[in-house]
């Protein structure tokens, strides 16, 4: 049991930022049991006048507070935002949405808070990337926001609650929900073809329809040479941007094949326009994404929660040049907090935009002529959403966005009632549905198997990386109940994930999952994403998939496996 007048710091801090997690003030959790020693007296000092704090008039605002309050005091933390009633500040959290209630989170909902958190802030550290959020929804609730490094390094502001990135691809899941709604509503017949809808559109292709542009078999092409200046200049009308490409050849018969195409998007963008006969950034706001921080881009407009722009330059850092979207909002052009994100993600599931028949529907392979699904990276591809299933078998639907200045995904998991967002503001080389994955991983009910210890003695470890041997050093602590080993990377592995553009890494970081501290399934933090380690049975390996064919594993060694 644990001591009321004697908190685990590190629990109570996640509980705390779990139950009101859009304060602009996070409480920065890390490192709070090597400061326990020193905040014990402060902590004592606050106790009485913290309990003064709590002895309010209203016992809901005081239970409402409590869990804030006497962190921030207790540990000796900056305050928690506050409006003038004393009252915490939130717009989210384990609630069923925006402006509700927030919901107290459980113990371990904390701790899959704090590993998240941790293998965030990770992958920052590895990756360079300035600042990246992350959100999880699970059932009817917002679980965990996390969110690591700047949003604007000159002026030394971090990435809060209330960052807004670009979502870049993860645009086309709106457009596409946008086209399904109105097929349900029966204002949009998605097997027409496109130029009756789209009065203006030359009729110099084959029929195309709403279901080939949001599956991307229409064979309109992807942006071309022609197209590298897109972004320096503004659009005033989606009529406009679709004249940017409407006399190109097709590659292909509609349906014959599958060719990804964001020019595809901004078609299916006009089609939503004529179908609702609103501008299509009106009916994403009324139809689609009502109280949520999702719109068009807002980068370099001076909005105060927009995240700048970065990009690498030979391994360092520096702001991208200014882009603007309009072109195409429903193929790359939004913009977007992680937990609105994965809000969205579970108000899809919920069926809170769509019915769950139409989510289905959308998550149904397309065809193309030879009667085949079209596929892209092992996942078929459905009316906007892709569609796979992780290593544990449970079924997934996703989308992801690359652009300069964003990395982002969405995951959700449709049987689990999960949703897991990650957004980022530098283009950077990874697998990021599979890092989106892990970091809902603590919130993922554990899968049965053997128990393995912590390798706490280990000094090394060897393994390998698609047939080339591994050797290394290995920290290994098991520090509040999570056991995290830190292996170096002078060698073949090291050579691969470190020709990308971002940040070298010469070592790099493995969390353990185990809920019991243990070792059987950790998180392979690199620079290029985090990736899924598990213990093999009969075997002191450990052995995770890279995408594809490729493999890693490693073993850890102590002293005495040395001799």
């Amino acid at each position: 049991m644990v001591s009321m007048s004697r908190p685990d710091p590190v629990v109570a801090c996640h509980v705390a930022n779990a139950r009101h997690p859009s304060v602009h003030s996070r409480l920065p959790c890390s490192g709070l049991s090597a400061r326990l020693t020193e905040t014990r007296k402060r902590w004592n000092n606050h106790v009485s006048t913290s309990t003064s704090r709590w002895a309010a008039p209203s016992s809901t605002s005081r239970l409402a507070r409590v869990g804030s309050l006497v962190f921030c005091l207790g540990l000796g933390l900056p305050a928690c935002a506050q409006d003038a009633s004393g009252e915490i500040k939130s717009s989210g959290g384990r609630g069923n949405d925006k402006g509700q209630e927030l919901q107290p989170a459980t113990l371990a909902d904390a701790r899959a808070s704090r590993l998240s958190s941790r293998i965030l802030d990770a992958l920052v550290e590895a990756n360079g990337v300035p600042g990246m959020g992350a959100a999880v929804w699970r059932g009817d609730a917002l679980t965990w926001s996390g969110c690591s490094g700047y949003r604007n390094i000159e002026r030394q502001l971090r990435v809060d609650d209330n960052t807004i990135f670009r979502l870049a691809s993860v645009s086309k899941l709106f457009a596409a929900t946008a086209a399904a709604k109105l097929r349900e509503d029966g204002a949009l017949d998605v097997t027409a073809p496109v130029g009756s809808i789209v009065e203006y559109l030359p009729r110099r292709w084959p029929p195309i329809n709403s279901a080939q542009l949001a599956a991307h078999t229409s064979g309109i092409p992807h942006y071309q040479r022609i197209d590298e200046g897109r972004g320096t200049r503004r659009f005033a009308t989606v009529r406009e941007a679709v004249g940017l490409f409407d006399d190109r050849t097709l590659l292909f018969a509609p349906s014959e094949r599958y060719s990804y195409s964001s020019w595809g998007y901004t078609l299916l963008t006009a089609v939503i326009e004529e179908a609702s006969q609103r501008p299509y950034l009106d009916y994403l706001s009324e139809k689609i994404v009502p109280g949520l921080g999702i719109g068009a881009d807002v980068t370099d407009t001076g909005n105060l929660n927009a995240s700048i722009a970065y990009e690498f330059a030979e391994g360092a850092i520096r702001a991208a040049a200014p882009h603007d979207y309009s072109y195409s909002w429903g193929g790359a052009g939004l913009g977007a907090t992680a937990a609105d994100l994965a809000r969205f993600g579970g108000r899809v599931m919920a069926g809170e935009i769509v019915s769950a028949p139409t989510l289905e529907w959308m998550l149904t392979p397309a065809t193309l002529s030879d009667r085949s699904a079209p596929m892209d990276d092992g996942s078929t591809i459905g009316f906007g959403w892709r569609s796979g299933r992780d290593g544990d078998g449970h079924r997934t639907a996703h989308h992801a966005g690359v652009t300069n200045g964003a990395r982002s995904a969405l995951v959700i998991y449709p049987d689990l009632q999960m949703a897991v967002s990650v957004l980022s503001n530098a283009l950077w080389v990874s697998s990021i549905e599979q890092t989106a994955i892990m970091l809902a991983a603590p919130f993922k009910p554990s899968a049965p198997g053997a128990t393995v210890r912590c390798p706490t003695q280990s000094v090394a470890y060897r393994g390998e990386y698609n047939g080339k041997p591994l050797s290394g050093t290995a920290n290994v602590t098991n520090g509040g109940g999570v056991c995290t080993a830190t292996i170096s990377m002078q060698n073949a592995f090291g050579e691969w994930f470190n020709r990308f553009l971002q940040k070298d890494a010469e070592e790099v970081k493995i969390i353990g999952l185990d809920q019991d501290g243990g070792f059987s399934r950790a998180a392979l933090v690199l620079p290029i994403g985090v990736f899924d380690l598990r213990a093999q049975p009969g075997s002191d390996r450990h052995l995770a998939s890279l995408g594809g064919t490729s493999t890693v594993w490693v073993q850890f060694l102590s002293r005495s496996d040395l001799r």
